[in-house]
């Protein structure tokens, strides 16, 4: 039941409307101006462009409205192509101000966390973003995100655009307030596109720069937003990068939340970084069966016409394909030349006996003569000239084909991924997390991925990514690596969901991928049986280090005594390590860690001798130790400051690792 307003009528809103059903171009959203101090009826100067007291709202754009008003040119501000809205330079501050966070190991959490390749962060996904800023910069193979459609009745990041990158800095390391990071988007809310716009825009911008250069990324939307989202695209990854807009079709019965029609698609928007190349995908079972000759050698093989089909097909269109072809009668062996074996000429004739062409030239004829025959028309007395080709090569291996412009089909739809869900989730209603199907995904990860690359959901929702990664790599014995990022965004109690004890859709998440896994490796146990189905669970928190390490300035000079350690009580030494690697900048951060004993010391290996980290503490690092350690001669070590014994220990042990470990990069915290 609606509210009363409470208000006399706004006038103003209505003849915004009015006019908008005359011209909806001249309908935009601005900035209102700042409002004015009651006392003096001034502008308060201690407003700033960016502060939250200004309101984004519906507004008429007077320029536009005066060209529709007028029978010449109008003079107005210099037009230029591009995609503008209030909050986007607020929004490309928030992509590059930096983040005092850290990602914080759970191990309760995880699968075979030792030993597996695949992550799954939970926090916000522009944190995580940030914070996988220089481990994988320019290493993602494909990016899929299903990011909130903006329909009006969905929720989307409360991302604060009124900070200075200071303020920015400064609060990153502070627990949300909310509890959540996600608010509601109502379609009546006056910055309705400009906030998602923002939402979207601050996030692909980094995204963009974890893709390789051949990287590929997938986006799910709707109609509500798909214009906006392909021009944000085009200035994110530039108009020559665009792909394709793929229809799904995903639903044959038709939704019915719209007016006009039932609503049977979505669409897959697709960007490339610079020069994707795609693998296109698998022969079908029943094009695969259309290969069923077999060659002495035991390589499958059909025959194609070599008489050309489809456009420019005629001897008139292409001169130079229109030659004869000679045929020895008995041998079906085919020749250029005429010769009293090869006594039968062949001419490409289309079936309405007008002149056509050959597929190919005179000389690549006779580069590929060994795969050429002649046979005879059955039932006619004609020949026809046919070519080997074959389902496998050396070259490439197996054929593959390009996916169509609209994809459709049972793997595609909504059911399917209702049903994968509820399959391995009994206690949970599928539809209140409404999962994209498994082939979906398996399809563009075939698509855009080699045996070893890895692919980025940030908007992982049940993780479908992640199972239709795991059963692509049972498949076809793959290496293929996740990495999952979800919000703990809270379920509601009244749902399925939250009722069978699943608190936050991150936590439907991991079990859904502990599920999964379990399932596909026990399906291909001899087929695949050193799948990877684990996950490595990282949580984006506050930084480890103490607030006096980044705001020395902050601290008085009485409250110093106490603050030599510049590490958090509460945090762990596995903590550290995973700070240490992330601020490294290394890939280090998915690879396999080993714990050992070195003179009584704890020392994490990660990736063998990639990183030893000691974080040991109270003067326990001694000389003896680090000559043991430095016999290992690893790639790089860190030590915790305070855990030298004495200044001398610290300055030996330098000159330690430059004797025995020349090449050792050296670093403390």
């Amino acid at each position: 039941m609606d509210k009363l307003k409470m208000h006399s009528p706004d006038f103003v809103e209505e003849n915004i409307a009015r006019l908008a059903e005359l011209f909806p171009n001249c309908v935009t959203e601005v900035k209102s101006q700042p409002r004015m101090n009651t006392n003096t009826h001034e502008l308060d100067q201690n407003i700033s462009e960016n502060s939250c007291e200004f309101v984004v709202k519906k507004a008429i754009d007077f320029d536009l409205l005066r060209q529709e008003l007028s029978t010449s040119i109008v003079e107005g501000p210099q037009e230029r192509y591009h995609l503008n809205w209030p909050g986007k330079r607020e929004a490309l501050l928030t992509a590059n101000a930096p983040i005092a966070k850290t990602l914080r190991p759970c191990r309760e959490e995880s699968v075979d966390f030792d030993t597996t390749e695949n992550l799954f962060i939970e926090g916000d996904n522009l944190d995580a973003l940030k914070l996988l800023q220089e481990t994988y910069l320019g290493k993602v193979k494909m990016i899929y995100i299903d990011p909130p459609y903006n329909t009006g009745k969905d929720f989307i990041y409360a991302d604060n655009f009124s900070e200075t990158t200071e303020e920015y800095l400064l609060e990153s390391g502070q627990n949300d307030e909310k509890g959540n990071r996600l608010i509601a988007n109502t379609d009546s809310n006056g910055r309705f596109h400009s906030d998602w716009l923002s939402m979207m825009y601050s996030r692909l911008k980094l995204a963009r720069n974890l893709l390789k250069n051949d990287g590929v990324i997938f986006i799910s939307i709707d109609d509500g937003e798909v214009s906006s989202l392909r021009k944000l695209c085009d200035e994110v990854f530039g108009m020559n990068s665009f792909l394709g807009l793929i229809p799904v079709i995903n639903n044959m019965k038709g939704r019915n939340d719209k007016d006009f029609h039932a609503q049977v698609h979505e669409y897959i928007i697709a960007y490339e970084k610079e020069c994707f190349v795609s693998n296109g995908l698998m022969l079908s079972a029943e094009k695969r069966a259309e290969y069923n000759q077999i060659t002495s050698d035991g390589k499958k093989f059909q025959w194609r016409d070599l008489r050309k089909r489809g456009g420019a097909d005629t001897r008139r269109e292409r001169p130079n394909l229109y030659y004869p072809i000679y045929v020895n009668p008995d041998t079906r062996d085919v020749s250029l030349k005429n010769d009293d074996s090869f006594s039968l000429e062949v001419l490409p004739v289309k079936s309405n006996g007008e002149d056509g062409c050959w597929r190919w030239g005179r000389d690549t004829l006779q580069n590929r003569i060994a795969i050429v025959q002649g046979r005879p028309v059955r039932g006619k007395e004609s020949w026809n000239i046919s070519y080997q080709v074959f389902l496998d090569t050396p070259e490439s291996g197996e054929k593959r084909e390009k996916p169509k412009s609209v994809w459709m089909g049972s793997e595609f739809s909504t059911d399917s991924g209702t049903k994968a869900v509820n399959s391995l989730l009994p206690g949970v209603n599928a539809k209140e997390v409404a999962p994209k199907a498994v082939g979906q995904i398996r399809r563009m990860a075939e698509m855009a991925l080699s045996k070893s690359d890895i692919v980025l959901d940030f908007f992982a929702g049940s993780a479908t990514t992640a199972h239709a990664v795991m059963q692509l790599n049972a498949e076809d014995n793959g290496k293929r690596k996740f990495i999952m990022v979800q919000l703990p965004e809270a379920c509601d109690e009244k749902t399925e969901a939250f009722k069978a004890g699943y608190k936050t859709i991150a936590e439907i998440s991991k079990e859904r991928i502990r599920r999964a896994g379990k399932k596909i490796k026990e399906e291909n146990a001899i087929t695949a049986p050193d799948l990877d189905i684990g996950f490595r669970v990282l949580k984006v928190d506050s930084s480890n280090m103490a607030d006096i390490y980044y705001t020395p300035d902050a601290i008085e000079q009485d409250l110093l005594t106490g603050l030599s350690n510049n590490i958090k009580d509460d945090r762990s030494s596995e903590d550290l390590l995973f700070q240490v690697i992330l601020d490294w900048g290394s890939d280090l951060i998915s690879k396999p860690i080993k714990q050992e004993t070195i003179a009584g010391l704890e020392v994490f290996f990660v990736e063998n001798n990639q990183l030893a980290a000691c974080f040991a503490k109270n003067g326990q690092i001694t000389e003896n130790f680090c000559k043991e350690l430095a016999e290992r001669q690893p790639l790089r070590v860190v030590f915790r400051d305070s855990g030298f014994k004495d200044d001398s220990v610290k300055i030996n042990v330098e000159q330690i690792f430059k004797l025995m470990s020349p090449h050792t990069d050296l670093k403390t915290i």
